[in-house]
């Protein structure tokens, strides 16, 4: 089937950091002309939809609404929902985390929460993961937003949420569970959200381990773009490969995907 949708990860594929990559603004100009369906899905958990929008807006791409995107906090929040809803948690994270779980209906609690949730957050430090910690064994469900180590700046890398939750992970001996990509409830999420099939619709991402697999196992063609973490040495690491390479989403022409 060819392709006529477009649901695509956000760092490293259309900006790092505070840049955007070269060929972006072209990229997501031509979407909104050709009125092609597309959807940010991000693993960001730090920023709203709203934050989200007006940055590219910084960065001089017009057009772009709070529809176009949902982020791994929407679909922690959802989750949550779902499994318990008006319950209380403890939160390792972000203003943009914290704003989607109080939307859902949580409060937040260090007394004895349903759940201890951690997303990346710049301000992580030793009181965090020692409270994190002591509620997780105390019998807290332990929630990632997603497993992301580090994130793509203009001149290099960053610690993401993977290498918060990893030292929460060690020192209480419990794994999260992640509801970010690569789990397949974000790929659902977004395809119910645009209204579309998996089999016409291309999921465009820098990593490997979340952006390729999700798309892959979800249905959909994938194409990684070379200008996040991801590069054309560690492809050969992993059991399966994307659709499509591409230096960055400037290359991309969705009327050559079939």
């Amino acid at each position: 089937m060819p392709v006529k949708h477009v649901i695509s990860d956000m760092d490293g594929v259309i900006y790092r950091g505070k840049s955007l990559i070269p060929g972006a603004k072209e990229f997501i100009s031509g979407l909104i002309s050709s009125n092609t369906k597309f959807l940010f899905l991000t693993n960001n958990s730090e920023q709203t939809p709203l934050d989200l929008a007006r940055k590219l807006e910084r960065l001089g791409v017009k057009g772009i609404q709070e529809s176009n995107f949902i982020t791994s906090a929407m679909a922690t929040a959802t989750f949550l929902h779902n499994q318990r809803p008006a319950g209380t948690v403890f939160v390792v994270g972000g203003g943009g985390l914290i704003s989607e779980l109080y939307k859902a209906g949580f409060s937040v609690s260090e007394h004895k929460p349903d759940y201890v949730v951690v997303g990346k957050t710049a301000s992580f430090n030793f009181e965090m993961l020692k409270k994190a910690i002591s509620l997780i064994m105390d019998g807290a469900k332990f929630i990632g937003t997603n497993p992301d180590v580090i994130d793509p700046m203009e001149n290099g890398f960053e610690p993401a949420c993977g290498s918060l939750l990893a030292a929460i992970e060690i020192a209480s001996g419990k794994k999260p569970y992640i509801v970010g990509k690569p789990n397949s409830l974000m790929m659902t999420i977004a395809l119910n959200q645009l209204g579309v099939v998996a089999n016409e619709t291309v999921m465009i991402g820098d990593r490997m381990d979340t952006d390729i697999v999700a798309g892959m196992e979800a249905g959909m063609k994938t194409c990684l773009v070379l200008s996040g973490v991801s590069t054309k040495d560690t492809i050969d690491e992993f059991p399966y490969k994307p659709d499509y390479i591409c230096e960055n989403v400037g290359e991309i022409d969705l009327s050559r995907m079939d």
